[in-house]
């Protein structure tokens, strides 16, 4: 999950939020939620309920936030979403070890 700034009234500048989903036999990852201002701001309360990792990246928020829900991370994405699951993998392995 992406989020970035706030308060901002531009819709250019307003929050922006995606959530993804990958497992070891997709393809790619997947956009599970994508929105702007007010739905960002859930996407992310969601997360945060959950406990699942919230990373803020502006600029891979507002790439992501354009791919439909449901779709797989374009490919141009890969290496900055790998990036993500990697910093979320090595902070789900440092909560299991508490």
């Amino acid at each position: 999950m992406n989020g970035i700034g706030k308060g901002c009234d531009d819709v250019n500048q307003r929050r922006k939020a995606a959530a993804l989903k990958y497992e070891q036999n997709f393809e790619a990852p997947i956009v599970t939620a994508a929105g702007m201002g007010v739905i960002a701001d859930k996407i992310i309360e969601k997360a945060e309920e959950n406990k699942i990792p919230v990373v803020y990246n502006k600029e891979l928020a507002e790439m992501l936030s354009n791919v439909d829900v449901g779709d797989n991370i374009p490919y141009d994405l890969y290496e900055a979403v790998a990036h993500v699951i990697a910093y979320v993998t090595d902070i789900d392995k440092l909560i299991d070890e508490r």
